[in-house]
């Protein structure tokens, strides 16, 4: 029997607590764990701070202790719509201030400052000075005029007859316009199309990417590229042409599934005779103009990418003075590979152009949202990112989840942490450049894991995920940079919040204008009977859906197919039957809500296809009873797809992220056939805003449950 791991020293946690790394955490209301001393200790040494000896722990104690009480103000400051901040309340009587504005002003008060991260020095009388960043952001961002419905998709999954083996940006920028026009739809969220590390094979998930900060060349529209019309040479047009229908085919007809690696080679090809094609005159102008636009970040970028090309996508194992961006060899490298360095820029300026024209594309079409981007929580450790910014990024270091009453051995996600010191010494720059490069092309931006702009589960490297411990990062800050770089961009901001969440964090979400998610399946009164909570009960400010890409579509939730998915994969942790009648009874309770509403004709609950529909059907009519904001449907449900895109807990075993759409009996569908289908109309009928009601239309439960 393994012994328990040792708590940390009062001396230790005292360290720890200075530096935002908790000593323990709650997975239940009613139980708290102390994070082992280990774990506590390597977070720290993550952040610069020597634990490993009682003596050092006592000298780093002393020596946060007297800098906390020395300093005047803290690397970052926080002004929420003109209120005063408390750093600043707190200075000593008589401390002269000095503001160099974002705008090129210099002010020597912090009342009516505009919006935009500025620089402050404080002078106090007895002659300390602290130079910090100040953050003016808006008190909150305004709340989305009225109520709109979307959908939501996995670009990948949907092909059109021109998709080159997956979906890409010309099928998101026809299914926003007809979702728009045809539908009334106010939106269509997407998974991140963050650029991916290459390799063989890729990484499929959206949620390891190599770069948040650009998007992924593999979802060009390659036809959309202006100079795709002069390439001069037919015969490999031709074959191009060929090879993509072939690839589309194998999915579309033959079964095969999404194969990015398959695709991403056949449009390199395409863009290496692209680029072939000189310029005009305009259009080398506005790739200067992206060029200086995005600056180092984007030579780092590119200059990664390049460099893998000769020395793999893992970096840790480059010649070691390549592993610095910022030494001479990679200066000396760059120098040398600088045709391929401007081809990844160039790959990088044509998506984004795209990314661009698929959200004016959506609001010409009439939506008032647009495309709803998606920001991973982190990135892949041997990416583009986590080279350029290393200094910004936790070495040994991965988030992750503690375990809870779902999982009892804790989750390890494999992607760095950012290093709240570094983020808070520099202004959040890196965080601040990351939501601009997104901004540029979202009407709205839906963060994954949203909780981790409070705290992260990290889990230090070689360990379990159960000796991982929380440490905590300024949250006043993060959201002040997230609210004022979405109100520059007038965009909405929807945080993901399922699963443990701290108390307070939906509470101060919601305070500063941020959405939260809320699906049906989850949407029980916990603190009650357990039983679904009726929809004059749920929360306003959130995007309401019946399923996300890592849960079951809604067809395989009412018919009970995802238990037998999951037995099929050996992934139940109870008896068949037991998880059978739990799934149906489940169902049954949400299925005799809403039929006591009103919402669902007859009695439902049966297998056949036409209760089915209408079992779909009616769920969505009851988000539509709810308050919230804005109501998501999952795109597979329009036409009763069984297969999640995604079954945690499995990777070999189950196809993740490459499967395409597909109909009820699993045949795949295109955009154009998806467009035309009556189940899929009937559905998205159901939420065409002219029938949108307000809540409180349907009659409240009231006591008869």
């Amino acid at each position: 029997m393994t012994a328990p791991a040792e708590p940390p020293t009062e001396d230790l946690s005292r360290l720890a607590e200075l530096h935002g790394v908790a000593t323990s955490y709650s997975p239940s209301p009613d139980r708290t764990v102390a994070a082992s001393a280990t774990a506590v200790t390597l977070a720290l040494a993550a952040l610069g701070i020597d634990a490993s000896t009682p003596e050092a722990v006592r000298g780093a104690l002393a020596a946060r202790e007297r800098e906390l009480r020395e300093r005047l103000l803290p690397p970052t400051v926080v002004c929420w719509g003109g209120s005063t901040s408390p750093a600043l309340a707190a200075l000593p009587e008589g401390t002269g201030l000095r503001i160099e504005t974002e705008q090129g002003e210099t002010r020597a008060a912090a009342e009516r400052l505009p919006p935009g991260v500025h620089r402050l020095t404080a002078t106090a009388p007895d002659g300390r000075t602290a130079r910090s960043h100040l953050v003016v952001a808006p008190a909150r961002l305004p709340t989305p005029t009225g109520r709109s419905y979307g959908l939501l998709v996995q670009l990948y999954s949907l092909l059109s007859r021109r998709s080159w083996g997956m979906g890409d940006l010309g099928d998101l920028g026809e299914l926003t316009a007809w979702a728009g026009r045809a539908l009334g739809a106010g939106f269509v969220q997407v998974n991140p199309l963050h650029a991916a590390v290459p390799g063989a094979p890729t990484d499929p998930s959206p949620y390891r990417p190599s770069s948040r900060r650009f998007p992924d060349p593999v979802h060009l529209r390659i036809e959309d590229v202006p100079e795709f019309a002069y390439v001069t040479d037919p015969e490999r047009v031709r074959s191009l042409r060929e090879r993509a229908g072939r690839l589309r085919a194998a999915v579309l007809e033959e079964g095969a599934l999404i194969d990015r690696d398959a695709v991403w080679e056949l449009k390199r090809e395409a863009l290496e005779l692209i680029r072939e094609v000189p310029l005009g005159p305009g259009r080398r102008a506005a790739y200067c103009d992206f060029l200086a636009e995005h600056g180092q970040a984007l030579e780092d970028h590119a200059t990664w990418y390049a460099l893998a090309e000769v020395h793999g996508p893992d970096w840790h194992r480059w010649p070691a003075g390549l592993r610095d961006p910022r030494s001479r060899e990679t200066a000396r490298a760059r120098s040398e590979l600088m045709d391929r360095v401007d081809f990844h820029c160039r790959l990088a300026w044509l998506t984004d152009a795209q990314l661009t024209a698929a959200q004016r594309t959506a609001r010409e079409a009439g939506m008032p949202v647009g495309v709803v981007h998606d920001l991973a929580v982190g990135v892949h450790p041997q990416g583009a990112d986590a080279w350029a910014q290393q200094e910004y990024l936790a070495a040994g270091m991965s988030v992750g989840a503690p375990p809870d009453a779902f999982n009892a051995r804790g989750q390890d996600w494999g992607l760095p942490p950012w290093r709240p010191d570094r983020l808070a010494g520099s202004g959040y720059a890196p965080f601040r450049r990351l939501l601009r490069a997104l901004f540029r092309y979202a009407g709205a931006l839906r963060i994954d894991h949203v909780m981790g702009l409070f705290r992260l589960w990290w889990v230090p490297q070689g360990h379990p995920p159960t000796q991982g411990t929380y440490v905590r990062y300024d949250a006043e800050a993060m959201l002040a940079i997230l609210v004022l770089e979405a109100a520059r961009a007038g965009a909405v901001v929807i945080g993901e919040d399922l699963g443990t969440v701290e108390p307070g964090v939906r509470e101060r979400l919601r305070e500063r204008g941020v959405l939260g998610t809320s699906v049906l399946w989850f949407e029980r009164d916990w603190e009650g009977d357990g039983r679904p909570l009726p929809p004059d009960r749920w929360r306003e400010d959130c995007l309401a859906t019946a399923t996300t890409h890592d849960l079951p579509p809604t067809a395989a939730r009412l018919t009970g197919e995802h238990v037998e998915l999951r037995h099929g994969l050996g992934l139940l942790t109870r008896p068949l039957e037991e998880e059978r009648a739990q799934a149906a009874a489940d169902a049954g309770e949400w299925l005799e809500l809403l039929a006591r509403l009103g919402l669902l004709p007859g009695t439902g609950g049966g297998t056949d296809t036409a209760s089915e529909e209408a079992g779909i059907q009616a769920v969505h009519r009851f988000l539509l009873h709810t308050p919230a904001r804005m109501v998501g449907v999952w795109l597979p449900d329009g036409v009763g797809d069984r297969r999640p895109q995604n079954l945690p807990g499995t990777w070999d075993q189950y196809p993740n992220w490459r499967l395409p759409i597909a109909d009820a009996e699993g045949r795949p569908v295109t955009l154009e056939e998806l467009a035309a289908s009556p189940r899929a109309r009937a559905l998205f009928d159901v939420l065409r805003p002219g029938d949108v009601p307000r809540s409180g239309d349907v009659p409240r439960s009231g006591g008869g449950r």
